[in-house]
């Protein structure tokens, strides 16, 4: 009908314009409404430290390849210090990923800040509008992009807990939404170490997502990977099209579990899923799998670092008509039943 329509309104076009019109016309019914332009998102693999030194000098080795874009340094990064050695890697980043033309950088958990001793983070722990969260905020406007940050070290309810916060800021440098890590890492890895994460930190309650122009977001961060429950929420709930997964996943689950729950979780819900990721020996406690990708929402592995322990970024061209695609040729939230009564009997 709507083919028909554009016919109707060009007999006094040229033929060849008509005909460009038609196409256009039936390219554009063939999309949902809510589906954008393609838009180039960069996922970021990072090694984090607890140590300033260490920090300026990977921060120093990437400034190399910032000075192949024409913008100059922040003031506030050239001071030394610990919130400059911590900003300013994430800063050299986004501005690499800007001369890629990416719209959107994803960081990985504990981006800002990993310790080697308990309580370390807590110590340092700040509110979302405290220094070290405005000075990404500022690299958002500056660099003109999206940035998914999380977990940052946000501060507590008390001197001694943290909260694990994923948070959103958009190329304005406004945070948009920001999300409390629910599932909390509370566990003894096998032929690892014991891992107490509510030792310090307290969970949140609330579910997230946010509106941006790649999609709708749907914020989680790394353990909740394992809760597929917290994901079909933000699907048919949220009606989520993008699912972040910023982690810093052990060296032994990751090698066990990490694509696979990051495909299952793709597949299942239909949606991409960006997972950022930290890498490699961060001190002589703490070493992360890596490997920060992007999945489609057919489950087809779609960006990935060549390196598992490099620091860098892939980029890929995020297209939600592909979503749409997906969901349109197989409707499962159609076909699910688990919204509905069901009468329960006993084994």
């Amino acid at each position: 009908m709507r083919l028909a329509l554009a016919a109707s309104l060009a007999p006094s076009l040229p033929i060849v314009a008509a005909a460009r019109f038609r196409v256009r016309r039936a390219m554009a019914s063939s999309l949902s409404a809510a589906a954008a332009a393609p838009a180039k998102v960069g996922v970021v693999q990072m090694t984090s430290v607890g140590d300033v030194d260490a920090n300026y000098a990977t921060c120093s080795r990437l400034t190399k390849a910032s000075t192949l874009v024409s913008c100059s340094l922040p003031s506030h990064l050239i001071k030394p210090g610990v919130l400059a050695a911590r900003a300013m890697a994430g800063w050299i980043a986004a501005v690499e990923a800007a001369a890629s033309g990416v719209k959107f950088l994803c960081f990985p958990e504990v981006f800002s800040f990993i310790g080697s001793k308990d309580g370390e983070s807590v110590k340092l722990a700040e509110p979302l509008d405290g220094p070290i969260m405005q000075r990404y905020c500022s690299l958002a406007k500056e660099s003109g992009m999206w940035l998914s940050l999380g977990g940052f070290q946000e501060k507590g309810p008390d001197d001694s807990h943290q909260y694990n916060t994923h948070v959103i800021i958009d190329d304005s440098g406004t945070i948009r939404s920001s999300y409390r890590k629910i599932h909390l890492f509370d566990v003894d890895v096998p032929g690892n170490m014991v891992y107490k994460e509510s030792r310090f930190t307290t969970a949140g309650d609330t579910v997230v997502s946010v509106d941006s122009p790649f999609g709708r977001l749907g914020l989680t961060v790394c353990y909740d990977l394992r809760f597929p429950e917290l994901y079909q929420i933000l699907r048919f709930k949220h009606q989520t099209q993008v699912l972040l997964v910023p982690s810093a996943f052990t060296k032994v689950t990751g090698e066990a579990h990490w694509e696979t729950l990051l495909r299952a979780r793709a597949i299942e819900t239909q949606c991409y899923v960006i997972a950022a990721a930290q890498a490699g020996k961060h001190n002589e406690k703490r070493e992360s799998y890596g490997d920060s990708i992007i999945i489609d929402p057919w489950g087809t592995v779609i960006a990935r670092l060549p390196d598992r322990l490099s620091t860098g970024f892939a980029v890929v061209d995020l297209d939600l008509s592909k979503v749409e695609a997906v969901r349109t040729r197989m409707p499962i939230s159609e076909h699910r039943k688990f919204d509905s009564v069901w009468k329960s009997s006993s084994l």
